[in-house]
């Protein structure tokens, strides 16, 4: 799979990469040994960007990878992210961007994943109570120590970005995008990383799964999967959305690839690179051929068409979840 620079600061990165926090949390149960497959049929085909999160699981996600990557840590980018405080019990708090936090949270990643260092370490989500610098300059004392290599933030507003780039550089932005949600087109993120050399991450780059067009009915889920309770996959906006999924597949279906392989291409041709989420081999592979589907003007234009700004139904969290984003 092609290699791409992620931002200005030297990081570079499979084009595709692949997002693991369903392997331990949120979609209901997994199992272990298909998880490690999974991710050792990524690495046969050259994806090499790998994303986790101390609260998946808690803990859970971290220590599934250091499994999976015994012996090849050289061959691979992880990606960790901390800001939303857990103990060392698994107990989950709030938010927490502290200094005292951040410096805690690495060392227990670290131990969890087995490793020296970190390739990219996110400020999964903004503090409010925190000074956007004090959490960045945590962040940065960590890349002068070798903790890690290149750090990030997640969902975080032009302003906060600017912010946190003055205080040191940043490599990645990690925000939500796809057909299903093109806020950063909206509000100006998308135009500030540009501008600043800052590489985008798009994750739930398939609407959560709903841009695959392999789920009609929310009865397809398990029953303690988080998108249950998700807006746009409840009452009427559910239904809209489908009708959504279904003028995409269209346009997939005239280009002979899948939805699914078309709603990956079209956030990769927009410059950024995005994490799908799979536990199974077969969508990892059909998620991989996307990286290699090239769209032009014309299938472009006509997904334009067939999902613009704003047709979504519904937020895409809870009004809490909604609460807890940089706006």
């Amino acid at each position: 799979m092609e290699q791409r620079k992620l931002g200005s600061q030297g990081l570079t990165v499979s084009a595709e990469g692949l997002g693991c926090m369903g392997m331990s949390a949120f979609y209901g149960p997994s199992d272990e040994a298909e998880n490690l497959s999974t991710i050792a049929r990524a690495l046969e085909l050259g994806i090499n960007f790998f994303d986790t999160a101390e609260i998946y699981g808690p803990f859970k996600n971290e220590i599934l990878l250091a499994k999976a990557f015994a012996g090849k840590r050289d061959k691979v980018q992880i990606a960790t992210k901390v800001g939303s405080e857990v103990t060392d019990a698994g107990e989950r708090l709030a938010v927490n961007g502290t200094p005292d936090y951040i410096r805690k949270a690495i060392d227990r990643s670290l131990r969890h994943l087995n490793t020296d260092y970190v390739d990219l370490y996110y400020l999964h989500r903004i503090d409010p109570q925190v000074p956007i610098e004090e959490s960045i300059g945590a962040l940065a004392e960590l890349v002068k120590a070798g903790k890690v290599r290149y750090i990030g933030v997640s969902e975080a507003a032009p302003a906060t970005l600017r912010r946190a780039h003055k205080e040191h550089p940043l490599t990645a932005l990690q925000t939500e995008y796809s057909l299903f949600e093109r806020t950063p087109e909206e509000n100006d993120v998308l135009a500030t990383i540009r501008e600043l050399g800052i590489g985008f991450v798009s994750y739930s780059p398939l609407g959560r799964g709903l841009l695959t067009g392999q789920i009609k009915s929310i009865d397809d889920l398990a029953a303690d999967d988080f998108r249950r309770s998700n807006p746009r996959w409840t009452g009427d906006n559910f239904a809209k959305n489908l009708a959504l999924v279904d003028r995409i597949n269209a346009v997939a279906a005239k280009k002979g690839v899948t939805a699914g392989q078309i709603a990956l291409a079209w956030v990769i041709a927009k410059g950024t690179v995005p994490i799908p989420g799979t536990r199974r081999i077969k969508y990892l592979e059909e998620n991989a051929g996307a990286a290699s589907i090239e769209l032009t003007a014309d299938d472009l234009a006509a997904l334009e068409e067939a999902a613009p700004v704003g047709a979504t139904a519904g937020d895409r969290y809870t009004p809490q979840g909604m609460a807890g984003l940089n706006h």
